[in-house]
């Protein structure tokens, strides 16, 4: 019976690699992982609990099983990973059994992508940017709804067009011209 289910636990354990070993990169195959997914898979996944293993074994046992010159795992070297951290995970159980445990925390899991910047709304952040309580110099950079007038808003732009300011017949002079000329 054991048999039977180590090929299911297998695929899906290797879905979950390929998805962490290509997040975040777009030239990733998802044959290979490198170190910051591998720190991730074992945050997401729960494999990181803080006092039997910490972010900084997940390190060593990273370094340790891959080539020396590699900068990623291969899945076959992800594996000798995970054994190694289900040892110190699960002290109380045999090896393949920590192992079994530690491959149902990875399977079917995908990287967390939602909550990882949150936009705080704090009183006073709100209060700092509310453009209708400007005064002085800085009233003078937003427009009616809000919004920045960019470059205008803080540099006084000057009219190069040649005439006057305020005078309302601007870019008339050619149109005149051409009708004196062709009556």
């Amino acid at each position: 019976m054991a048999e039977t289910k180590t090929p299911v636990e297998i695929t899906a354990l290797e879905e979950s690699f390929r998805r962490f070993a290509i997040h975040g990169d777009t030239r990733a195959t998802g044959r290979d992982m490198n170190g910051k997914n591998w720190s991730k898979l074992c945050k997401d996944c729960g494999v990181i609990d803080g006092k039997s293993i910490t972010l900084t074994d997940v390190d060593i046992v990273f370094s340790k099983v891959k080539n020396k010159t590699a900068r990623t795992i291969t899945y076959s070297q992800f594996k000798e990973a995970l054994a190694e951290l289900a040892g110190k995970r699960f002290k109380d159980k045999s090896s393949e059994d920590a192992a079994q445990e530690v491959y149902r925390m990875i399977e079917g899991k995908s990287p967390v992508i939602s909550g990882v910047t949150k936009a705080v709304a704090s009183p006073t952040v709100s209060r700092l940017t509310d453009t209708t309580k400007f005064t002085g110099s800085h009233k003078e950079r937003f427009d009616e709804t809000g919004r920045g007038k960019g470059k205008a808003g803080r540099v006084e732009m000057v009219d190069k067009s040649g005439y006057v300011s305020g005078y309302k017949h601007a870019g008339s002079y050619e149109k005149k011209t051409k009708a004196e000329t062709n009556p």
